[in-house]
């Protein structure tokens, strides 16, 4: 069961519409330490010279907020622009009409009742904020409509005296109370300012006061302080309320929350952190302690500090924080790699993953969004790069296109990039990326990309609570997300609501029946108790990760390893042991074939199988294996590769329901069926088995004919797959990859302990990676099988003794299981 944890975070986060100003101007700061004391006498010189001036800086600022809500000028007669004034309108007009608007009510809508329900209040000012800005815009059919404005004024008045106001306690989920009904309700009251009663106003801010009085605390646990996404949404809140109050200090309390100045900068959004939640250096983001969570908090910060930066530019509270490159570089380091063209990998989303509405291409585009935000103020040379990243991921995506996801204010920044023939459309990006700080692996090739989900005592296996990912038990256990450049659609159509979640790609499972998880209130997480998960890569090219499986409930433990190379992935699994009379499996493939299309035809050793829903059948020891539109598979004869029956196979229409996942106050999912196809391939290790492996390649793209040539071939030969080490050799690229799981020696290449080590020799030299991600060892020894004459470069952590039998000699402690390397001649 999932350990609880303190910062549950309520999920409508993902819905705000949160979107950057028009342009957004970064001021030079101040040198050294002095910047705050800096910011602090110029603001409130700034404040002083406005007195009596024409331009009042809370003014221009929530016009500038209001802009940000609504995108300000746009031409509806661009149909991009006219089908998100549509959908705007379409919206709004439902809530509209289901407004109950009668003296006796309880409640706003008939499904928020009671109006005093944390969740409910705090979707109800969700919706009023919608219809708000659907008042605001030009175009609707609320526009400039008095009724709508008496009504959203009357609104806000019963939901204050009603439901949220400062003579309530905080109860439930405390998000609701501290950052999503005061979003909302501030954003409410930007657009709606110039009709607010004073008496009005002063009411709400003072709620808001009450419940989120600055951005450095937990007002349910004062000894808490906020961290990452959370302390960025309360600082766009604090501006908001400072603005609408015009509280000069309540502003600056704002963007120095960003810093964490009344902490020393302990917990700055602008600081690399090595431990708990916010940006690592190796391009993690961890939110909660202990999830990797890029894909949702990381994407909530990155749009919610970008935005204050664009709010308060070029005013006296402007963010002079020189420490703000740290964001910049989180697009490069954090983001690009786990996005493809425009979906945000699910392996990063936590708990996200079981949400209907907020599916891998919604965050794929919040975050696009916020990345465009950004580049509008940021240092040319950043802006640039984003620019020619968002514009290729906006054109290659044409399963759920960017124009259809987002409204006004993002369509706006993303049109102004594609019509900018100055602009080139960025290729897709390879490479291999190993983020020890989160335990996971991307490794991207031009047509395709693999995302591993690992995880340690360090990192979760899952996050789930509040109703939310019931069925995650497995995600964490080396799940291994395919992606195929020509088919988008493999997560994100219906998939976590059909698939079956015992059979999960890269996973070995005991096959217990399990009961659902998060179910109550406030979130938890797993960690297991394995110290590996991670592993090392060479030459921003290949990569080697290695996971210890300790499963949950159960005896089962596995080793298992992935090598990732050019065009294929080498998973290999070894000492798979388990007591508990139940049957052990690994899951090769679990692919989505979709709602309907013809059957893909999968074909094993030449010979086509049955494309019907129910085929199922034992492939034995089957050589390889292709299915249309996928790719490859090939299936080495190693010894005791598959101990039991064998590769098997199922063709199957599964059916469930986004309700079956998720039942959370505001991300509940709909009881609808869903229904896909899938094909599904795993190795059957049998009932209690004893030191039991597995082997198999993955090669994506691949025809079949293709298949079966590097079935025949080998190009990549398995030199050991037991409880020692787990090794291949690519001869055409010159690499040899290993883990070792203890001291050992496999193909020449010996290690003095646990670790990952990558060797590939060519034409202009040697080059090595070594890692510990198991954060064990102090040193290792790395011994070559091959001579070295000279070092070219070597990390600082590393020493090479040069010779016929060269020993390379890597300092691994305290490196929290980065890799270090070397450059050989």
């Amino acid at each position: 069961m999932p350990t609880p944890v303190s910062d549950s975070s309520g999920p409508s986060r993902r819905v705000l519409l949160a979107a950057g100003a028009a342009s957004v101007v970064v001021p030079s700061a101040a040198g050294g330490t002095a910047w705050a004391a800096a910011a602090e006498t110029t603001e409130d010189a700034a404040v002083e010279d406005v007195e009596g001036a024409a331009e009042d800086p809370y003014d221009t600022l929530l016009a500038r907020a209001a802009d940000q809500l609504t995108g300000g000028a746009f031409d509806a007669g661009d149909p991009d622009f006219a089908a998100a004034l549509k959908t705007l309108d379409t919206q709004a007009s439902t809530w509209w009409r289901q407004l109950d608007r009668s003296t006796g009510r309880t409640a706003l809508w008939p499904d928020l009742s009671p109006a005093t329900d944390p969740g409910n209040f705090g979707q109800s000012y969700t919706r009023l904020r919608t219809l708000a800005v659907a008042w605001v815009t030009p175009g609707t059919s609320l526009t400039d409509s008095a009724e709508t404005a008496d009504a959203l004024l009357d609104a806000l008045r019963f939901l204050h005296s009603t439901a949220y106001h400062p003579g309530r306690p905080e109860s439930g989920n405390w998000w609701f109370w501290e950052i999503g009904a005061p979003r909302a309700l501030m954003d409410t009251c930007v657009l709606l300012r110039a009709r607010l009663a004073a008496d009005d106003l002063a009411g709400y801010t003072a709620t808001v006061a009450a419940f989120c009085p600055d951005p450095d605390r937990r007002t349910s646990t004062p000894s808490l302080a906020e961290t990452g996404a959370n302390r960025a949404d309360k600082a766009v809140i604090v501006a908001l309320r400072g603005l609408l109050a015009r509280e000069a200090d309540t502003v600056a309390l704002a963007r120095d929350g960003l810093s964490d100045v009344r902490d020393g900068g302990r917990n700055s959004l602008f600081t690399y952190v090595t431990s708990g939640d916010g940006f690592y250096e190796d391009g993690s983001f961890v939110q909660h302690g202990s999830v990797a969570y890029t894909g949702t908090y990381g994407s909530v910060l990155l749009g919610a500090a970008g935005q204050l930066i664009a709010l308060l530019a070029d005013s006296p509270w402007a963010v002079v924080d020189p420490r703000t490159s740290v964001l910049y570089e989180a697009v490069d380091r954090t983001f690009a790699p786990v996005v493809l063209d425009g979906l945000m990998m699910d392996a990063v989303r936590g708990r996200a993953i079981s949400r209907e509405k907020a599916r891998d291409h919604h965050d794929g585009a919040a975050t696009l969004s916020h990345i465009l935000q950004l580049a509008s103020g940021a240092p040319d040379a950043y802006a640039r790069r984003w620019r020619a990243l968002a514009k290729g991921w906006i054109r290659r995506n044409r399963s759920t296109p960017y124009v259809g996801l987002v409204g006004i204010p993002a369509l706006a920044r993303a049109k102004a990039v594609l019509d900018d023939a100055s602009v080139p459309a960025a290729e897709r990006l390879t490479g291999h990326f190993a983020f020890a700080d989160m335990d996971r692996v991307v490794h991207r090739r031009p047509g395709w990309a693999l995302a591993l989900s690992l995880s340690s005592k360090r990192i979760a296996a899952y996050e789930a609570g509040n109703g939310e990912n019931l069925h995650g038990w497995y995600t964490g256990d080396g799940m291994a997300y395919l992606y195929d450049g020509d088919d988008l659609g493999q997560f994100g159509d219906g998939f976590w609501a059909t698939v079956d979640p015992y059979r999960l790609p890269g996973t070995t499972v005991d096959t217990r029946a399990r009961a659902d998880i998060g179910t109550g209130g406030g979130t938890g997480t797993y960690r297991p108790k394995n110290a590996v998960a991670g592993g090392a890569v060479l030459d921003g090219r290949y990569g080697a990760a290695a996971m210890e499986l300790l499963a949950d409930g159960s005896s089962l433990r596995a080793r298992k390893t992935w090598f990732c190379l050019d065009n294929a992935v080498v998973a290999l699994g070894a000492d798979i042991t388990a007591g508990d009379g139940r049957t052990v499996e690994t899951v090769v493939e679990n692919r989505n074939l979709h709602a309907e299309g013809p059957a893909r035809r999968l074909t094993v050793d030449g010979r086509p199988q049955p494309g019907h829903d129910g085929w199922s059948a034992r492939l034995g020891e089957a050589g390889w294996a292709h299915l249309d539109g996928t790719g490859g598979y090939v299936f080495p004869d190693v010894p005791g590769r598959a101990a039991g029956p064998g590769l098997r196979a199922l063709r199957e229409r599964r059916t469930g329901s986004w309700r079956d996942i998720n039942t959370g106050a505001d991300t509940g999912g709909s009881a609808t069926p869903v229904t896909r196809r899938y094909l599904t391939l795993w190795f059957d290790h049998g009932t209690s088995p004893a030191g039991a492996s597995y082997a198999y390649v993955l090669l994506p793209g691949a025809s079949a004919s293709a298949t079966a040539a590097w079935a025949r071939a080998r190009p990549v030969r398995i030199l050991a797959n037991d409880a020692t080490a787990q090794a291949v050799e690519a001869r055409r690229e010159g690499l040899l990859a290993a883990h070792f799981w203890r001291p050992g020696r496999v193909g020449g290449l010996s290690s003095s302990g646990a670790g990952t080590v990558l060797v590939r020799r060519g034409p202009r030299g040697v080059s090595v990676a070594v890692a510990d991600p198991g954060r064990t060892e102090t040193t290792l020894d790395v011994e070559l099988p091959f001579p070295v004459r000279k070092v070219v470069r070597a990390d600082d952590t590393v020493s090479v003794t040069v010779g016929r039998r060269p020993v390379v000699t890597v300092r691994v402690g305290g490196s929290r299981g980065h890799a270090h390397g070397a450059e050989l001649a």
